[in-house]
Order: structure tokens, then sequence, then C-alpha cells
């Protein structure tokens, strides 16, 4: 049952975020609402992360807008089931299924078309739920999208010894104990901390707040095996895939020092009719929503208000 915000939090002007649980295919999904007037945006983590590392944005975006931000299924404070429970048929760690929870919460919960802003694996997601459900959607705003470089079909473009070592690797990540030993070894404050000041340019930006926000949720029953699935995960859509189904306004912003998905890669993306800007961060890495708020906000609410003022009416559909 979604619970009830109560009479004071839904009048009019700012409200501060309320962490809430919304019931989809019988498991618990934690989200976050913030804002009562405005366009609905809808804010999506990326792998390893939750609702939690949008902290910097939901308050500033819920001054005038209506803001929500997910746990998607297997992180945060969502629900972990085991990867051999399968939601319609498929695994519950693939983005054909964290597309789904995505429009069914729109649907359920939102009610009306909503901006899609990730980060990451968060990008994917959103366009997967704007190919499911394109009337959900009225644009969609991708930040350092996850390129998915370990898939199979971009095996080809990998170097000579990474092509070679890939029937290895598979074998190795098969194996649970061995990935549940090697998530031991990572999700440690220490090791988590390194990892973020690598992915992000400003490495002053990684707190021990940020740190505990993040590797919290890695202490909960279910979360190895949850690592263990999707870095497994070896097809399923890509971005490049998506885009092209994509019929809603997108956007796309890139921080220039991100080492995990290289800037020069990401520019293929604005190559599709669909997008209609890349903007590079100078010196930001892997999450500018968290490193940069201060310039990722503005870039927001004013992407944002230009689709608004441009299509007025499509604030007054709702979801059906």
């Amino acid at each position: 049952m979604i619970e009830q915000l109560t009479d004071m939090d839904q009048g009019n002007g700012y409200s501060p975020p309320h962490s809430l649980i919304w019931q989809w295919q019988g498991l618990d999904i934690r989200y976050q609402v913030a804002g009562t007037t405005g366009p609905v945006l809808v804010l999506i983590h990326g792998f390893g992360a939750s609702s939690d590392h949008w902290c910097k944005n939901i308050s500033v975006l819920a001054e005038g807008h209506r803001v929500y931000a997910i746990d998607l299924l297997g992180f945060g404070q969502s629900a972990k089931p085991a990867p051999e429970l399968e939601i319609e048929g498929r695994s519950p760690y693939c983005f054909e299924t964290w597309g789904a929870q995505i429009t069914a919460f729109l649907e359920a919960v939102v009610k009306e078309p909503a901006f899609l802003i990730g980060n990451s694996i968060g990008c994917v997601v959103a366009l997967q739920a704007a190919v499911l459900e394109p009337n959900q959607v009225r644009g969609l705003m991708l930040l350092d999208c996850a390129l998915r470089q370990i898939h199979d079909r971009k095996l080809q473009t990998q170097p000579p010894m990474r092509r070679l070592g890939r029937p290895l690797l598979k074998r190795l990540v098969r194996s649970k104990p061995v990935v549940h030993w090697l998530f031991q070894q990572l999700a440690k404050p220490n090791v988590v901390k390194k990892v973020l000041q690598s992915a992000y340019g400003n490495g002053d930006a990684v707190t021990d707040e940020l740190v505990e926000l993040l590797i919290q949720p890695s202490r909960e029953p279910g979360a190895a095996d949850v690592f263990w699935a999707f870095i497994n995960n070896f097809t399923g859509p890509l971005p490049e895939d998506l885009l092209p189904q994509v019929s809603s306004p997108v956007q796309i912003l890139w921080g220039t020092a991100d080492p995990w998905e290289p800037i020069e890669l990401g520019r293929a993306l604005a190559d599709f009719p669909v997008v209609e800007g890349f903007v590079a961060l100078e010196g930001v890495g892997h999450c500018p929503q968290d490193e940069v708020p201060e310039q990722v906000n503005p870039r927001i609410q004013d992407w944002v208000a230009h689709h608004v003022i441009a299509n007025p009416s499509e604030a007054c559909i709702a979801v059906v």
C-alpha cells in the first residue's frame, strides 16, 4: 500500500523529501518525493547507488517541480529478491525489468507523464522506460550514460587481450562464491572511497557521509547476489539500441573527466536525431549530479522549463 503525504505536505510551495514505500510485484520499492507544484521529475540512480545519490538535487529541484527519486529493485532500500525470481519472465536485475518498474511507478504513483533524469545505468533504464511507454515520458536528461562496454556485442571493439580474456572472465563471474568474495572485498568504506575518488573529477567531493550513504545498502541480505546478477549481464539493450526508438526529446550531460564512460565515446550518442544537445562538463567525473549540483540543477530546471513552455498542454495529460 502506498503511503500518503500528510495534509500539511499537500499544501502549496516547498516540502522536504519524504521517504515512502510502494509495492510492486509484491516487493517493497523505496522512493523519495518532494515538491507540490510544477512539472514532474523522476530521478534514476546508477549502479551501486540509490535515490540518496540525488540528495543534493531533490530539495533544490522541488522548489519548482514535483520530484520523485526511486531506488531500483535490488538497490538502496528497495527489495533484493533472489536472482532466480522471475518478474514477468525476466531476471529481476536487467534493464527490461527496471524499465518496467519505472513505467509501473509512473502509472501507479506519479499518475502523469514525467521528465526522467538518469545517471549511469539509470540513463539506460530511463531510455528503456521511454521505449516501453512513450506516452508517459515528456523528456529525458542523461548524465554520463552507461555505454555498457562489457556487452557481448561490443567485444570486437575491445583490445585483443580483453577479447581473449572474456571466456575466462565469464567463467569467473558465473561463480557465486568467487563473486561473493569479491563483493566483500569491495564493500568496505576505504575501498568504496577510493573507487569514488577515482570516478569523481574532484576527489574532495567524496565525503565520509557519501561513502556511508552508498555502502549501507551493501550490508543488507541479498546485496551480494544483486552484484553477482548484474556483473553477469553481458546482453540486453544498449543506449544506441534504445535511442532510435525514443520519441521524447533527449538532453545529454557528460563529465570530461569521467574515467568509466569516456566522453569521446559518449559523444557518439549525440548523433541520434532525438538528442537535442550534448553538454560537456569540464573536469567533472561520472556522477555530475553529486559532484557539481550547482551546475546540474540549473541545467535541469532550464531544460525542463523550455519544454514546458514549448508544450504546455502536455502538463495536463494524465497517465491512463
